[in-house]
Parts: structure tokens; sequence; C-alpha cells
């Protein structure tokens, strides 16, 4: 009996026929890579019609798409270095998400000081926020003088402060963004697995035309052929292409940030300023009910295997940068819930300074095979356009051309029983975001007990039980890291809701008391190892407000 897509049980069901159709040409397409861009491209085929397989070598989401800077925006910095048209793609993108995803993308207002002497000025700022606003369609920006640090940005340094400027972006939650997407794709018939990865390419006639994979669960190797095969792997894009004798042209750059409780540092507003140290933009923004810090840019030189980490300099870093903007904190490493850090897969020009690499995205063809790296996380929806146009050649004759249609299809209005359910009007925008039309099915499927958040954060206990049964969660960590932001929002990734969250995990997974165990202790390693401080010291104790 067919199992439902992404039920428990379901990803083997479908592997064991991937394995017994191995020799056959069963895709049009196989994506590979299953972060925001191989996600794009797989909602953007499946609705020109093709038949398209994606796999993820780890968990969907698990690279940068679950470890950027949570923006959806269009890149102020980029207009100031003359991206003109990345900029104006992203602001175009950023308004298209905005209009199609409330609840998952929303406004965000951004602050930046001025100070006697720095740069810049008002006036210069003014200029580029024009531009910016023109690009948007609508004005959204304005200079305040007065009551900046006492109304706006509370604590903001005010020593040489003539005012500052009020503009506007958009945040999201970029694991969400990425399930969301994937949600869109496989009702349209799209197949997405995580945890197997691509081994090599295969080559028929001097083209590449398939891929040997591997179960990261099993251990179990075979071989999928399609028409055409994309490349979507980010920051691992290079691994692939070598093997065709492609060089080598991803420079991965790191960017880590630090989460603290939104009581220690309150911010309304994502406040923008420039580190004394090296003069990079550096923020402070409100996401999910805590405080996010960040981010650095430096050359990312660990194992690629495993989850990226922050490095002590870079802590000290971002803990000089705020407790700077915001001289009355007195942040300190004790006051960190936690850290997280992603790789960026930026195309290396050379440039002796990360910052100063281009962001716009690259596609290569190299015997058939279709690469793609670099870009943003807004302009997702274009790339998977432009990826799909130079995989044009070899994709059936009879796809369907892009017709623009929107990323999310619209969601059906349930207001009425959102409130029996107990739901406020916030919860239920954030929960129809994130999860579109499915949104209804998670409160009726839940208990009234689960219909409550969990500890401090906006996350209802019926997500998990949604995400157990109808997101294919292999691991702990996928549950919450990446289809929930828990392990992110309280402390010590979560661990207070373990035991609480164990008999879920049992009877949905049929997980017995071993697995559990070994589940915990490997989510308990992971915590320690990649998103908490370099000495392991995460913060012990309740927050008191």
């Amino acid at each position: 009996m067919s199992k439902a897509v992404w039920s428990p049980g379901w990803r083997e069901q479908q592997l064991n026929k991937l394995r017994l159709q191995s020799t056959e040409k069963n895709w049009d397409l196989i994506v590979i890579g299953g972060g925001i861009t191989g996600a794009g491209v797989l909602r953007e085929a499946t609705r020109r019609g093709l038949k398209v397989l994606l796999i993820e070598q780890k968990d969907f989401a698990w690279g940068t798409s679950s470890r950027s800077s949570k923006m959806v925006h269009g890149g102020l910095r980029y207009l100031g270095s003359g991206q003109f048209g990345l900029t104006l793609d992203s602001v175009k993108e950023r308004q298209r998400l905005l209009e199609e995803a409330p609840g998952l993308v929303d406004p965000l207002n951004f602050l930046m000081g001025h100070y006697k002497g720095g740069f810049p000025g008002p006036f210069i700022f003014n200029i580029l926020l024009t531009i910016y606003d023109w690009m948007a369609g609508k004005r959204n920006h304005k200079f305040v003088k007065r009551s900046v640090r006492d109304f706006f940005a509370p604590g903001m340094k005010n020593e040489s402060l003539n005012g500052a400027t009020q503009f506007a972006d958009a945040v999201t939650d970029d694991a969400r963004l990425v399930l969301r997407v994937l949600h869109e794709a496989k009702n349209e018939g799209g197949v997405a697995l995580n945890y197997v990865s691509a081994q090599d390419t295969i080559r028929e006639g001097g083209r590449v035309k398939g891929v040997r994979v591997r179960d990261e669960l099993s251990g179990a190797s075979f071989e999928v052929h399609a028409d055409a095969i994309v490349n979507a792997s980010g920051a691992w894009t290079d691994e692939l292409r070598a093997g065709l004798g492609a060089e080598s042209v991803i420079r991965p750059l790191r960017g880590s940030h630090l989460v603290v409780p939104s009581w220690r540092l309150p911010t309304a507003y994502s406040v923008s300023f420039f580190h004394p140290k090296d003069k990079r933009p550096v923020f402070a923004f409100p996401w999910e009910g805590v405080t996010v810090i960040g981010t650095t840019d430096l050359d990312h030189q660990q194992d690629m295997k495993q989850d990226a980490n922050i490095t002590q300099e870079e802590v000290d870093y971002l803990i000089d940068a705020v407790n700077l903007q915001f001289p009355g904190a007195h942040i300190e490493e004790h006051d960190v819930i936690a850290s997280y850090s992603g790789v960026r897969p930026v195309v290396g020009t050379g440039s002796l300074n990360p910052s100063n690499e281009k962001r716009e995205h690259s596609i290569w063809d190299d015997q058939g095979l279709i690469s793609v790296a670099g870009g943003k996380l807004t302009t997702f929806r274009l790339i998977a356009l432009d990826v799909l146009d130079a995989a044009k050649e070899y994709l059936p004759k009879d796809a369907r051309d892009s017709d623009d249609e929107s990323i999310f299809k619209p969601t059906s209005e349930h207001e009425h029983d959102s409130n029996n359910a107990g739901l406020g009007a916030h919860q239920w925008r954030r929960l129809k975001g994130r999860y579109g039309d499915f949104a209804m099915a998670i409160i009726k499927n839940a208990s009234l007990s689960e219909i409550t958040p969990i500890e401090t954060t906006e996350t209802l206990y019926a997500e998990l039980r949604w995400a157990l049964q109808h997101e294919t969660v292999v691991h702990l960590e996928d549950l919450l890291l990446r289809r929930t932001r828990v392990g992110l929002l309280l402390n010590n990734g979560g661990a207070v809701i373990l035991e609480k969250i164990k008999p879920l995990c049992q009877s949905i997974l049929g997980w017995d008391n071993e697995r559990w165990n070994t589940e915990v202790s490997d989510y308990h390693a992971l915590i320690t190892r990649s998103y908490a401080l370099p000495n392991r010291y995460l913060v012990d104790r309740q927050e008191v407000v």
C-alpha cells in the first residue's frame, strides 16, 4: 500500500521504487540540492509539467538556507556598490513575497543611525533610499531627528548622533520558506528526498544523463537517469563539477550570528550600523521572539561535511559591535541562547576582502550538468527561471513555458475555525504563512493541549505533531532546527521540552527507547559543537522577565 507523500515510511518506499527502476530513464529533470535554490527549481519545473526528482545529501534547508540572516531584502549595500540589476530584481521579488506569503515573509523596519563625521550621512543615504523605494514602487523611508534612542531604539548610542533613517525591508523563517516551496512543488507531483547524496554523474554519449546516488541512511547506492541534471548544491557545487574536469569557482564564506533573549536587547527595528573595526555592516533585529546579532563574512575553512560553527574571533567581533552600538546593554557570552553559522556559496573573483565579492548568481553547463551558485535568498524564483532556461535544450520539447504565476497558491480562509481553536489573528497569520492550506489541518489534527506555544516561543506543539506526520523527519535535529526553530530559540537547543515530545516521536516515527536515546545524544552533541559558543557555554538558566 502506497504511503502518503512525506509521511513516515514514504521515503523508504520511494527509494525502493527508485532502486528497482535504476536502469530506466524515469525523470525529465533531477535537481541536486534541497536548499532554497533547489527548491525553487523544483517548484518552477513542476509548474511546467515536468517530472522532477530532487535529492538532498542531508536534510532540506540543512545548509545555508536554514542559517541565513533571515532577510528578504533588496540589498541596499549592493545598490551602494553599483549592483543595480541585483538590487532591482531583489526589491521586486521582496514585494512579491510580501504579498504572496504574509505570515512567512513579513515587513521589518530598519533603522540606521547617522553620527557626526560618519558615512553615509543622511543626505547620501536618502538618495540611495529614494532609488530603493522607486524600485519598490512606494516610499518607505524617513529621517528621524528626535527621540531616536528613547522611542525608536532604546539604548542606542547617543554620542554624536545627528539622527537616524528609518526604512523598510522584510524578514522570514528561511527554513520554513524552503519547506513551503517544496510543499508547493510536491503538491504538483514533484518528488523530494532528503538524506540522499549525489556521488557522481553518469555520462552517455558525451553528456551527463544521470547520477549515482547514495541513501545516507542505509548506505545503498544506485543510479537515477534523466534528460537534464541541475546541480544546486550551493557551497558544494564544485564537488560534482570536479569529476567533469571543471575548475573550482566557489569561495565559501561563513556568516555567523548570535541569538540573545529579547529582554536582554529589546529591538522593534533591525538596527543597522557599521563595525568600528572594519566598517562592515552589522545589525541586531527581532526574530521569533528573540534578538539576532549578525553577521560576519569570513573565508570558511572548516570541514564542509559538518555543520559550520562560530569561532571565538567571531563571537568577540559581534559582542564588541553590539556593545558599542548599545553601550548600556553589556551583552556577554553568558547571555547567548544560541549561535548559528551559514556558508554562502559566493562565486570567487579573487577579491582580498570577502565582503567585496559580487553576490549575483552564475550558471555553468558542463557536458549537460547545469550548475548554479551565488545569488540571494530573495531572488530564488528568478534564479530558478534562469536555470531552467539554461537547461532548456536538454528538456522535453513539450514542456510548458514559464507563466509568471504566483509561487504560493492562495490559501483558503478559515478565520472562523481558527477563532474556535483559540488562536489570535497573529498566530493564525503566522501558521498560514508557514503551512499554507495545511494550517487548518494542523489545528484539527491536534489535541487541545497541543494548540499552545512551546515555552517562550510562538511555535505550537501542534506544529511538531504535523511535522512528524507529514514532513519526512528523519532525525531529532530535523524537527527542532528546521521544521521548527525551537532549537535556536530555547536554551540548550530546547532541552527542556525533550521529555515532553518523546512520546510524539516514538508513537509517530516508531522510535524505541534505544533510538530515542541515540537521537538525543546526537542532538546534544550537535548543539554543543555547532550551535553553542566555542567555549561550549550556553545559558543554563530560565530567563526571568
